[in-house]
């Protein structure tokens, strides 16, 4: 099965810290967010996997070379990365959706439980992975949710209405990359499809057909948004290593800086 992970984009929340660096290259536990993802991705049998990058593609480009290719990792450069967001960054790569594949923000980190669990939830076209929490905030992906059926996700939904928010993780099988495929190419027919988020394709998708979610509620998972979240994401790399020593041990040379944010579920 193939993943593709979107890491175009610069990070500039995170700022200093990615003034010459992308996002996915920054390091938890000496490791990068790219290589914390990969090693989890592979040890759950995935190795096919497609790295959508754009702001330092050179670099993302060089770890790949060095220590990435051997688990199947790609790249697809995004020259247009500068000027949009990642709706447009996963039409570039819509060719590579031919099949069953898992998508995930090149900022998103989780334990293994959570992509066990999302693999073995009920068969859907699209699942959607969430996880709730007491209070959500602004910045959070929140989700409406009625019997597992995703009814409306965005960052602006009624406070009152919501039910979890997306962790950033989203699984297509049967005639679901196709159903996505189709509605990336609508949506980029409206010139403001350049600032949108990808979400808000799955969003249009889930008002006309079914859309279900995967809850991991009590697993642990993070998004990387801001400096003072690393310490956050160290208990997720932690998770990842107590499997990894378990099962097999990888041993991925450490190359670049260091930051981070994260949401605990």
């Amino acid at each position: 099965m193939k993943a593709i992970i979107l890491s175009a984009g610069q990070g500039t929340r995170l700022l200093p810290l990615t003034a010459r660096l992308p996002k996915c290259l920054l390091k938890v536990k000496g490791k990068s967010l790219l290589e914390w993802q990969v090693t989890t991705l592979a040890d759950a049998g995935i190795n096919d996997i497609l790295v959508a990058t754009g702001y330092g593609a050179d670099q993302i480009q060089n770890l790949v070379d060095r220590h990435l290719a051997m688990f199947g990792v790609r790249t697809f450069y995004n020259s247009g990365y500068a000027e949009t967001d990642n709706l447009v960054t996963c039409w570039t790569v819509r060719h590579e959706m031919n099949g069953d594949f898992l998508l995930l923000n090149g900022d998103t980190l989780f334990e293994p439980a959570v992509l066990e669990r999302l693999m073995s939830c009920k068969r859907a076209p699209v699942t959607v992975t969430v996880s709730s929490k007491a209070k959500y905030d602004s910045d959070d992906m929140k989700v409406i949710i009625e019997d597992r059926r995703l009814k409306a996700i965005g960052k602006g939904l009624p406070s009152g209405q919501v039910s979890a928010e997306s962790i950033g993780l989203i699984y297509f099988r049967d005639q679901g990359p196709a159903i996505f495929r189709n509605a990336l190419e609508q949506a980029v027919k409206d010139p403001a499809s350049g600032k949108k988020w990808y979400l808000s394709v799955i969003d249009e998708i889930a008002r006309k057909q079914e859309v279900m979610t995967c809850p991991v509620t009590g697993l642990k998972w993070c998004e990387i948004d801001y400096p003072r979240d690393l310490r956050q994401a160290e208990s997720v790399t932690s998770a990842i290593e107590m499997y990894q020593h378990g099962h097999v041990n990888r041993d991925l040379a450490p190359e670049y800086a260091h930051a981070g944010r994260a949401h605990m579920a």
